[in-house]
C-alpha cells in the first residue's frame, strides 16, 4: 500500500475534545471542531454537538461514522417514545438508550459519548458513556483525546451552581487548553447552553479563544 496515500483509507475520527458541565439552571456542552483521517485533517469545522431531542444533545468522540449512526438511532427511538408519552423523554432515558447500544455493540463500535440535557424531573443532567458502554451521571465530564491534558484544570476550577456565563467561560477555557496541547483537537469551539427554554448555540472562533501560557 502506498504510504503517502494511507490517509485516504484511514477511518474518519473525531479525535477530539468534548465537555459538558452543569450550572444552576441547566448544562453547557462544548467541543472542538477538528475531524481527522489518520494524520490528515479531513474537516476543521465539524459540529460534534448532535441533537437527539429538543432538550437532549450528545457530544461525540471516537469514530465519526459510529457516533453519527448511534445518535441517529437513539433520536429515532426517542421520537417514538415521546409520541407514546405525549411529552419529551427524560435525559436519563436517552442516556440509557445510548448505553444499551454502545454496550451491546461494544466489540464493533468506537464511540465515546456525553449525553446532556434538561428535563422537568431532574433539571440539567450529564451522563458519560465511554467506549465499552458504561453509563455514569457526573456534574462535569470531559472526553476525547484532548481530555487527558485538562483533568487537573477541571478538578481545580469546577464549582457547583455556577451562573450560566461562569459555566460558559469554564467550558471555553477548558477546551481552549485541551486544543492547545492535543494535535487531534483544533478549529473553533462550539457551545450549547441547554435549559428549560431549549438550546442556545454559540461559536468561539479560533482567533477569539482565550490564550494561556505556552512554552
Amino acid at each position: 500500500m502506498d504510504v503517502a496515500n494511507d490517509w485516504m483509507n484511514a477511518p474518519h475520527s473525531t479525535g477530539t475534545s468534548i465537555m459538558a458541565a452543569e450550572f444552576a439552571n441547566g448544562v453547557v456542552i462544548g467541543a472542538d471542531s477538528r475531524t481527522t483521517t489518520g494524520a490528515y485533517i479531513a474537516n476543521r469545522v465539524t459540529d460534534k454537538l448532535t441533537k437527539v431531542t429538543d432538550r437532549i444533545y450528545c457530544c461525540r468522540s471516537g469514530s465519526a461514522a459510529d457516533t453519527q449512526a448511534v445518535a441517529d438511532i437513539v433520536s429515532y427511538h426517542l421520537g417514538f417514545h415521546g409520541m407514546e408519552l405525549g411529552e419529551e423523554p427524560l435525559v436519563e432515558v436517552g442516556a440509557n438508550v445510548f448505553k444499551e447500544l454502545c454496550y451491546n455493540y461494544r466489540d464493533s463500535l468506537m464511540a465515546g459519548i456525553l449525553v446532556a440535557g434538561w428535563d422537568k424531573k431532574k433539571g440539567g443532567q450529564i451522563y458519560s458513556i465511554p467506549i465499552g458502554g458504561m453509563c455514569v451521571r457526573q456534574p462535569v465530564s470531559i472526553g476525547g483525546s484532548g481530555s487527558s491534558y485538562v483533568y487537573g484544570y477541571v478538578d481545580a476550577n469546577y464549582k457547583k451552581d455556577m451562573t450560566q456565563e461562569e459555566c460558559v467561560k469554564f467550558v471555553t477555557n477548558t477546551l481552549a487548553l485541551a486544543m492547545s496541547r492535543d494535535g487531534s483537537s483544533g478549529g473553533v469551539v462550539r457551545l450549547g447552553i441547554i435549559t428549560e427554554k431549549g438550546i442556545e448555540r454559540r461559536v468561539v472562533l479560533g482567533n477569539e479563544l482565550p490564550k494561556f501560557f505556552e512554552a
